[in-house]
């Protein structure tokens, strides 16, 4: 749809610059169809984490993955992050200040525990001082070639590529541990949030348990005024 957009504006041009007679696209209705994004539940990502990778590549991609899932971070602006992006925040911890590359929005992240122990890992690797990169470049198509084999190895039938860290970020990460969807559609570096709807699904487990609270605020008033 997104590319019938675009080829619609340029064939309206053409109507109006009389290059052709009538607009084709005169009587067309485009359709978008929404998507469920697919994720790492907890215990599929537990499983990639503690996995023990003896083959180097498969760690370096492995750890590239799970730092993406603790920041959101799309592949080009992990690969583009230098130490000049990390910087500390108003509540004195480090964050991640960095722009999307997309959509050039901006993006600011709280670095958590597990992203900072890989940040920490990969620092001094000589090939990201070389580059003046916070990780040593490798290329997306190799990145998820190799995270079939990862997902092999773990036992995860879902098509694991690194954008689905993106969506891991959003649901597993962020907002079944009660992030606000505010809040995420911020750090993802979204403009709307209707398009962070799409990327992060509260999955039943979030529902149930809010749904929990819910009863017992509920049933407390109750229970108050048969003690009375």
């Amino acid at each position: 749809m997104r590319h019938l957009e675009r080829f619609w504006k340029m064939v309206t041009m053409a109507v109006k610059m009389e290059w052709v007679s009538r607009d084709p696209f005169e009587k067309y209705l485009l359709k978008f169809h929404r998507v469920d994004r697919d994720f790492l539940n907890h215990e599929e990502l537990e499983a990639v984490e503690n996995k023990d990778f003896k083959i180097v590549r498969l760690q370096w991609v492995r750890d590239l993955f799970v730092f993406s899932c603790y920041t959101g971070l799309a592949y080009i602006d992990a690969m583009n992050l230098t130490p000049s992006n990390i910087t500390i925040g108003i509540d004195g911890e480090y964050w991640l200040s960095t722009c999307r590359q997309k959509t050039d929005q901006p993006v600011r992240v709280p670095i958590l525990p597990k992203a900072w122990e890989i940040i920490e890992k990969y620092r001094t690797h000589p090939r990201a001082l070389q580059k003046g990169s916070v990780f040593p470049m490798i290329s997306n198509q190799k990145l998820n070639s190799y995270l079939k084999e990862i997902a092999d190895l773990c036992g995860i039938e879902k098509n694991l590529t690194f954008h689905l860290a993106r969506h891991t970020f959003a649901t597993t990460v962020t907002l079944c541990n009660g992030v606000p969807l505010e809040t995420v559609s911020k750090m993802l570096g979204h403009s709307k949030i209707t398009t962070t709807q799409v990327y992060a699904k509260v999955v039943e487990k979030k529902v149930r348990e809010d749904m929990h609270t819910l009863r017992e605020k509920l049933a407390a008033p109750k229970l108050m005024r048969r003690a009375k």
